[in-house]
C-alpha cells in the first residue's frame, strides 16, 4: 500500500470505529446511567433508541448529502456534529439532556458514515489494494462492537460512564483537523434532497417506538399512546406517498419489488431487534443479578462477540458450499436455539452453562446469518440503485434494533412476578424478554423460509468475491 494512502485509510478506519463503538460502548454503562440520571426502567431504552433512530432514519439522507455536497465536506460536518454531541452527552445532567445529545450523535453519524466507505473505495483502485482496505474496514465493523463493550466497561468501572462519551472528543477533533489535508474531495453533483421523505420516515418511526415504550409505562389503552401510534402510522403512510411522487426519492420503492429483498429487510428487523434486546437486558442481568462490575460484564460478552467476529472469515466458504439462502436459514435457526437457551435464565443460573455456552451458539448463528442476510438485501438491484439498497440494509439494521428493543421493553415491564425478591424478579423479567426475543428469531426464520429462496449461484467464485465486498457494509453493531 502506498505510504500516501495510509493516512487516508487511518482516518476512515478511525472515524468508522468511533461510530461503531458508540452503539456498544454505553451498553455496559447502562446500569450506572440508570442510577446517575434517574431513568425509569423503560425510559433507559432511549439511551440506545435515540442514537439508532436518528442514525438509521437519516442515513440515506446523509448518503445523498455526500453525493451532492462532496464526500469530504460531508464527512467533516458529520464528524464535527458527532464530536460536539459526544461532549454534550458526557456532560449531561438529566435524562432529557442525555437523550437529546444521543440523538445529535446519531445525526452526526448518519452524515459521516456513508462517506467513509465511499472515500475508501474511490481512493483505492479495484484489485488487491481495495480488497485489503475493504478487509480492514470489515474488521472494524466486526470487531468494533466487542471493543466497545470492553472499553465501556473499563471506563465505567475505573473512571465514569461519562468517559465512554468523552473519549470521542479528542479523536473527533483530530479527524476534523486531518481530513482536509489527507482526504480527497469528490465532485459535487446536481440534485435535490428528499427532506420530506427523511422527515416523515424518521419521525414516523420515532412515534411508533415512543408509543410502544409508553405503553409499557402506562397501558395500550392510554390516550397518548394510541395517538402517538396513530401519528406514526400516518407519517409512514405520508412517507410512502411522498416516495411515489418525488423525482429523486430517498428510498426508491422499486427496491421492494423483489420478494427476496423484502424478506431480507423484514428478517433483519426481527433478527437485529432480538439481538439489541439481548445486549440491553443481559448487561442488566450480569450487573443487577450476578453483581458483575461493568468491566466484568463487558468481558462476559466475549464468547458471543468473538465467535461472531471469527465467523466473518469462514462465511464466504460456507456460502460456496451451502448457498446463500440455506446458510441464512441455518444461521437463523442456530441463533434461535442460542436465544431460547439463554432465555432460561434465573437468579441462580451459572455463567458457563447458562450464559457463556448459549452465547457461543447465538454467536455462531448470528455470524453465519448476517452476511447472507446482507447479500439478499442487495440482490439483483440495478447499478443506479446499488447505493440506496445498501443504505436500506443499514437503515433496517438500526431501525429494527430500535423497534425490537421497544417491544422487548414492553414485555419486560409487563412481566410482574409475585412473591420474588428484587434479584429474582429482575431475572424473571429479563428471561421473559429474551423468550420473546427468541420468538422474534423464530419469526425471522419463517420469513427467510417463505421469501428468501435464492438458488445456488451459477458462478460461485464471482458470487463469493461479491460477498467479501458486502462484509464492508456489514455493521455488526448488535
Amino acid at each position: 500500500m502506498p505510504s500516501s494512502q495510509r493516512p487516508l485509510l487511518a482516518i476512515v478506519l478511525a472515524s468508522y470505529l468511533m461510530i461503531v463503538l458508540d452503539v456498544s460502548i454505553v451498553i455496559t454503562a447502562l446500569p450506572r446511567i440508570h442510577e446517575s440520571l434517574g431513568f425509569s426502567d423503560t425510559g433507559l431504552s432511549w439511551v440506545q433508541n435515540a442514537y439508532t433512530l436518528a442514525f438509521g432514519g437519516l442515513l440515506l439522507l446523509g448518503a445523498r448529502a455526500g453525493d451532492l455536497l462532496g464526500r469530504r465536506r460531508t464527512f467533516v460536518i458529520g464528524i464535527a456534529i458527532f464530536t460536539a454531541a459526544s461532549l454534550a452527552a458526557g456532560l449531561a445532567q438529566s435524562a432529557t439532556w442525555l437523550l437529546a445529545a444521543r440523538a445529535a450523535q446519531g445525526v452526526g453519524a448518519a452524515i459521516a458514515a456513508p462517506s467513509t466507505l465511499a472515500l475508501l473505495t474511490t481512493a483505492f483502485p479495484e484489485g488487491p489494494q481495495r480488497t485489503r482496505a475493504v478487509a480492514y474496514y470489515g474488521a472494524v465493523a466486526g470487531g468494533g462492537g466487542s471493543i466497545g463493550l470492553v472499553l465501556g466497561g473499563i471506563l465505567t468501572d475505573w473512571i465514569s460512564w461519562r468517559w465512554g462519551l468523552f473519549i470521542n472528543v479528542p479523536l473527533g477533533i483530530a479527524l476534523v483537523l486531518a481530513a482536509p489535508r489527507y482526504l480527497p474531495e469528490t465532485a459535487r453533483r446536481r440534485g435535490r434532497f428528499d427532506l420530506a421523505g427523511a422527515a416523515t420516515s424518521t419521525l414516523g418511526m420515532i412515534a411508533i417506538v415512543y408509543g410502544i415504550v409508553r405503553a409499557a409505562e402506562t397501558a395500550w389503552t392510554d390516550g397518548v399512546t394510541l395517538a402517538t401510534l396513530a401519528l406514526g402510522g400516518v407519517l409512514l403512510a405520508l412517507f410512502v406517498l411522498n416516495e411515489r411522487r418525488v423525482a429523486q426519492p430517498i428510498t426508491p420503492l422499486r427496491l421492494f419489488a423483489s420478494r427476496e429483498r423484502v424478506g431480507a429487510y423484514v428478517a433483519r428487523v426481527l433478527f437485529v431487534g432480538a439481538m439489541f434486546g439481548m445486549f440491553f437486558f443481559l448487561t442488566q442481568y450480569l450487573q443487577g443479578v450476578d453483581g458483575y462490575s461493568p468491566l466484568k460484564a463487558g468481558l462476559a460478552f466475549l464468547p458471543l462477540t468473538t465467535v461472531m467476529f471469527a465467523m466473518v472469515f469462514v462465511v464466504p466458504a460456507l456460502v460456496a458450499r451451502l448457498g446463500n439462502a440455506r446458510l441464512l436459514a441455518v444461521g437463523v435457526t442456530t441463533a434461535f436455539l442460542g436465544m431460547a437457551w439463554l432465555s432460561r435464565l434465573s437468579a441462580d443460573t451459572p455463567y458457563l452453562t447458562g450464559i457463556a455456552l448459549p452465547m457461543v451458539v447465538l454467536g455462531l448463528g448470528a455470524g453465519a446469518a448476517f452476511t447472507p442476510l446482507t447479500a439478499s438485501g442487495v440482490a439483483d438491484v440495478e447499478p443506479e440503485d446499488a447505493g440506496a439498497a445498501s443504505g436500506l440494509v443499514n437503515v433496517a439494521h438500526q431501525l429494527g434494533g430500535s423497534l425490537g428493543l421497544g417491544v422487548l421493553v414492553t414485555v419486560f415491564a409487563s412481566a410482574s412476578p409475585d412473591g420474588l425478591d428484587a434479584s429474582a424478579a429482575l431475572a424473571h423479567r429479563i428471561a421473559s424478554s429474551l423468550t420473546v426475543g427468541a420468538t422474534m428469531l423464530a419469526l425471522a426464520l419463517a420469513v427467510v423460509v417463505a421469501l428468501v429462496r435464492r438458488p445456488r449461484p451459477a458462478n460461485e467464485e464471482r458470487y463469493v468475491r461479491e460477498l467479501d465486498e458486502t462484509l464492508a457494509e456489514e455493521t455488526v453493531l448488535t
